[in-house]
This record gives structure tokens, sequence and C-alpha cells, in this order.
């Protein structure tokens, strides 16, 4: 399962070459030659030339001082690792442990980990239940303080790796899962290698969930490695290869030819040994399929198709499997004598490799023989069988065994320390209760505080709040008390004009034969000027209102009479039946706001033309004069008259009004307070009325 790793590993390895050993004497300081002497122990074990490695790394050690813990780490490091970790198990921890000692005393953290990672490789070897918790629990704990998310998902693979060795598969999957989780958060700022590092990862876990018998879990994760390894031509034949397995052990035939075709393809792009050795597995695959199925023609064309590719891209238990595949395709159509040289030529390469695979050939011998009527050499081959079945059974048990081991440990120790716990805690049982009561009587004090400082600090927040709402209700009520100044300033300063002006438009079109054409000549003379005059009002009012948008409040300056009489006269120019005199005899000035004088003048017109309505003779007479400095306006009209009653909106501000009565007034008392004039009203039934404006 790990046979992708590995060649990624040496797809990633330095170019073999003769290293040429340092000149010292170049350097000048004992730092840069151990340095230099480094980097040449570095080459070996690029190129896994471990007995070379060993020898140099003892004459680094030799070189170094003794008091050097740096370097001592390191050279010891590179000696553990040159020995065979399958045989020489006792010399590895020898060094290794060495090393990480060294490396302590350094302070080195990263020597401490490279040794623990090694270390934890040596262990699984053999049983030091105690030795092997010790450095997973170290492993653990780096990854649990370590900042560096890279290194920690390095570490998984690491531990995961263990497990796996040991047959913990469930235990080494959460932990590959962790590793590969933590590597995809770094693809984005890694490098070449670290991409397909990480498909390479993706492509063992969907092997170990193929171990598990987990086969749609091991097609997603394939599914998933193939855009990572595309630019490593040994992992794309992996893929192909382990594609082809799961699709045959689901029995879906179609897609495993479909996966194979395209895996012949791929090969056509690539010389790579080891990609074709990956195809010949894969011919290994479809024999085996459709040997189980009992089609040996279809089986013996797989095989057939294998084997010319052995001779030059295939490892010799690649070579003994191929021709094993033959030895089991012969036997089962009982040809024996066919079956047994392939069979023969098989035996010495197996018996190296592995138990399981030696354990699987004997019993093929044995039936062999059998078939030939060899009843000693088929008695034997199967006692050959049942001793390493015994073998594998036995480690099989002993591996059980030390996981059973490993669990009544971890049990132990819990229980020993929930024991310790419990002491403990009946000891200091009164010491944390009194404690307890003081930290809850500080905390319910300063609990106390705050939830007065908090409802103090609301209080003043919610005086605050409402002091600015009370604000914006008085700004609101104001903007809405401007909005009826203006639409009352509309509403009685342009009725009257555009009335008459309708007046005349509709006397015009609907009886053209009452008008001679002097008067109708005089008439449209009329209506234009009253238009005109109508537009210039219209756009005085307008420019005010645009200039009081925001505050409608007075703007001061000396105005004369004279144009406030002209600009009354020009306003009501259309009303033929109404004479309006203007008497200015003394050309009198007053400091006050223009537009605000004209709306009440306008309005108290307005009001008088209108209250003229049923008068013969009708008259309106504008009059200005000063007395001590002080200046007065007034109106005089000739109407009906009326009682103070009438003329109420003009001093109390609680009547109501309406826009059809006596909203004109409501404005007048409004803006007159406004520019600090004061209106008296002189009047009699019958005798006319007079209004007086007493400006300051």
């Amino acid at each position: 399962m790990k046979v992708v790793w590995m060649l990624f590993c040496f797809f990633c390895a330095s170019v073999a070459f003769a290293q040429k050993e340092p000149d010292l004497s170049k350097f000048k300081t004992s730092k840069e030659k151990l340095q230099a002497w480094a980097n040449y122990c570095d080459a070996f074990l690029s190129v896994e030339n471990y007995q070379k490695l060993r020898a140099v790394a003892k004459k680094g050690i030799a070189m170094t001082p003794k008091t050097d813990y740096y370097n001592q780490s390191l050279f010891t490091f590179y000696i553990g690792t040159s020995f065979d970790y399958g045989t020489e198990t006792d010399s590895i921890s020898h060094y290794l442990e060495k090393s990480e000692q060294l490396a302590r005393l350094a302070h080195n953290n990263n020597r401490v980990v490279q040794a623990l990672k090694s270390l934890i490789i040596c262990y699984k070897n053999y049983g030091y239940t105690s030795k092997r918790e010790r450095v997973l629990k170290e492993l653990q704990h780096v990854i649990d303080t370590s900042k560096n998310g890279l290194n920690k998902s390095k570490l998984f693979q690491e531990i995961s790796d263990y497990y796996i060795s040991i047959g913990h598969y469930e235990i080494g999957l959460q932990n590959l899962l962790e590793g590969i989780k933590g590597r995809k958060l770094y693809l984005s700022k890694g490098d070449f290698n670290d991409t397909i590092n990480y498909g390479v990862q993706l492509v063992n876990a969907a092997e170990l969930f193929v171990t598990m018998q987990n086969l749609p879990k091991g097609l997603d994760y394939l599914r998933e490695s193939e855009p990572y390894i595309q630019k490593y031509k040994e992992g794309v034949a992996a893929v192909h290869k382990d594609f082809i397995s799961i699709y045959l052990k689901q029995n879906e035939l179609p897609s495993a030819q479909k996966r194979y075709q395209d895996f012949n393809a791929f090969l056509k792009t690539t010389t790579l040994s080891d990609c074709f050795e990956y195809l010949i597995e894969s011919d290994l695959l479809f024999a085996d399929y459709y040997l189980n199925q009992k089609k040996n023609s279809q089986a013996l064309f797989y095989a057939n198709h294998a084997k010319p590719f052995t001779v030059q891209h295939a490892s010799d238990f690649t070579k003994a499997q191929v021709n094993q595949m033959f030895g089991k395709i012969y036997l089962q159509q009982k040809q024996y004598s066919k079956a047994l040289p392939f069979l023969l030529t098989v035996e010495p390469i197996i018996k190296e490799d592995s138990p399981e695979s030696n354990s699987n050939l004997q019993k093929l011998l044995a039936d062999t023989y059998a078939g030939m009527g060899n009843t000693a050499k088929a008695y034997f081959h199967m006692n050959a069988f049942s001793k390493l079945q015994e073998t594998l059974l036995a480690e099989k048990a002993k591996k059980n065994l030390a996981e059973m081991e490993a669990k009544y440990q971890n049990n132990n120790k819990k229980q020993e320390i929930a024991t310790l716990s419990a002491q403990n805690t009946i000891k200091n049982l009164e010491i944390n209760n009194a404690t307890r009561q003081k930290w809850y009587l500080i905390f319910g004090i300063l609990s106390l505080g705050i939830i007065g400082s908090l409802l103090f600090y609301q209080s003043q927040n919610r005086k605050k709040v409402n002091e600015k709402l009370q604000l914006l209700n008085t700004e609101l009520d104001q903007a809405n008390k401007t909005k009826t100044r203006f639409f009352s300033i509309l509403n009685h300063d342009l009725r009257s004009p555009v009335s008459n002006l309708i007046h005349f438009l509709h006397l015009q079109k609907e009886s053209p034969e009452l008008l001679d054409s002097e008067s109708k000549q005089r008439l449209e003379n009329k209506t234009i000027a009253g238009a005109e005059n109508l537009l210039t009002s219209m756009e005085d009012i307008l420019l005010w209102s645009k200039g009081q948008m925001e505050n409608f409040e007075p703007k001061i300056k000396m105005i004369a009479i004279a144009s406030i009489f002209k600009d009354i006269q020009n306003h009501f120019e259309s009303e033929e039946k109404i004479k309006i005199r203007f008497e200015n005899f003394d050309d009198i000035a007053v400091a006050t706001d223009e537009n605000y004088l004209k709306t009440i003048m306008r309005n108290l017109t307005g009001n008088a033309i209108k209250a003229l309505g049923k008068t013969e003779n009708p008259c309106i007479i504008w009059k200005a004069w000063q007395v001590n400095e002080k200046s007065y306006l007034s109106i005089t009209d000739n109407g009906p008259g009326g009682s103070q009653e009438q003329f109420k909106a003009l001093y109390d501000e609680t009547e109501v009004v309406g826009i059809k009565s006596g909203l004109g007034f409501h404005l007048i008392r409004d803006l007159a307070i406004a520019i600090d004039c004061k209106i008296e009203v002189k009047t009699k039934a019958n005798k006319g009325t007079t209004f007086v404006l007493s400006l300051a």
C-alpha cells in the first residue's frame, strides 16, 4: 500500500553521483568544517548509500567536540539511520535514542522530532510497548503544541504509517486523514512537490480504504487524487492500477477494461519502468479475476500480455508473480507438468519476500505434485504450507496480543489516574469549598457593582436619547409649520391672479360677442400682463422658498416701500373692477425682510379684494407714513366690514383654521411675529375695514 509513497520519495531524491570528500583545509572555522561534513553525509543519505554514510558519520563524530551537542546529535542520527530497520533494530534504537538525548541537550527541537519519527519506525518491529507509547506520546505532544500546520500534518502521516504497519488500520486512517486535511490548507502556499505529495497521500488513503473493504470510499479518494499527480507519472500509473483493482473487486468489468485502455494509452507517453511494472500488476489482476471465474483462456491472455514487459521493466519479485500466475493457470487446467517449472522458478524469490506469499506458493506446489502423483513432494510442501500458516497465525495473534496489552495498560493507567484523582479530590474538598465561597462572595459584590454601573449608564443613555428625540420632534414640528406656511403663501399669493386669468380666458372663449375689438385687445393685453406678473411673482416666491429651505427665518435689510407697492400693483394688475391706490408721500424705507412683508401685504390685499366682491365702486387704499421714526403701513377697503370675531385668527394661536377660512390670517400672524410687525384691525359694519401694520 505504501509503494506509491516510496516511489515519490525516490522521485524527490537527488540524483546519485560519486560524492567527492570535502577538503576541510579550505574552511577557517570548526563550524564551517562540520557543516561541510554534514553536507557530505547528506549526499550519501539521499542516494541511500548507508554503508558509506555510516563510515563518514563516525568520522564526523570524531571531529566534533564532546560539548557540541548539536553536531554530536546530527552525526549520531546519521549512524542510526544507516542500519537495516528489519534486522538491526537494536543498533538503530541505540543510536537514535542517543541522538534524541543529545538533541535535547542542544535544545534542537527539530532534531528531537526527526529522531522520534525514526524511532517509531524502529520500535514497530519489536514489542517494546512502553517505548512505543513514550514516542507516540511525544509526537502527539508536538502536534498539540506546534503552530506550524504543515509540520503537524507530516507528523500525522508518520503516526499513521506506524499504526498501519502494525495492523491498526482504524487509528492509522484517522491520523492519515488528519494529515491530509492539514496539507490541503497549505497547497496554495506550497510548491510542485507539496501538490504531488498531497495527491500521494490521497492515494494512500484510497488504498487503506480498500484494505478495510470500503471500496466506494477508495474510489472517492482515487478520483480526488488524480488532478494533483498529473505531473508525477509513476503516481498516475499507480492510480490506474488501483482503479482496475477496485473495479474488478466490485465485479465492474466494463469500468475496469475502460481504465485498462486509458492506462495503455498513457504508457505511450513514458518509458519509465515503474509505470510498466504497474501495467504488469494490472495484467495479473485481470488474470486472477478470470482465473477465479474458471475462464482460463482469458486469464492466460493477460498473463501472456504481461510477460514481454517483465524482461526490461519488472523487479525480481514481479517476475516471480508473473511466473506464479502461469503456474496457477496451468494447475487449474490440470497441466501439471507445465505448471511445475513456473512454480519452481518462483520459490527462491518468494521465500525471501514474505511468509504469506511463500505460504500460498507452498500450497500451489503441494497441489501440483499431488496432481502428478508425487505424494512425497506433495506432503513436503503441504507440511511447509502448514508451518507457514502457523507462523502467520502466531504473528497475527502476537499483534492482537500487543494491541490487547496496550489497551490493558492504557485502562490500568486510566484507573490509577481516576483513583489518585478521587483521593486528591477528597483531600482538597474543604479547601476548594472555602475558596469557592470566597470567590462567590467576591463575584457577587462585583456583579452588583457591574449591574449598578450598567443601570446608571443605561439611565444616562436613555436621558441623552430622550433629549435628542425631543430636539428632533421640535425640529420636525418646526418643519411641518414651515411647510404649512409655504403652502399658505402659494395658495393666497397665486390663487387670485390665476383665477383672474382663467376668468378672462373663459370670457374670451365662451362669450366673444360681448367684446368689441378694442375691449378684446385690452383684455388680451391685460391677460398677457397678468400672466407675466404672475410668473414674476411665482419666481419671486420659489426663489424665496429655496433660500428658506433649511431654516424659515427672516433676513433683515433696508427696503423701499415704493418697491413693495410696485410689486403689489403688478401682482393684482389683472383686477379690473377694483381700484387700488397707493400713497407714499414721504417715500419711506423700512428695515425688514422683503419677502415676509410682501407675503403679508399680498395676503391682506387678496383678502380685501374678496371682501369687495359685492361692493359698488370698490376701492383699496395702501398708505405708508412715519411717526417718530416708526414706520406704518395701512390697507383700507370700502367693503361691508365685519366683527372682531372674524379676525380672531390674527391674534389667537389656538384658533382652528382651514384652507378656505382663516388660513390667510393665520399665515399673516406668524409672518408678522417673525419680523416684529404688529397688526391692528379697525372695522365697522358697512363702513369698510382697515389693517394697520406697525414696523419698528
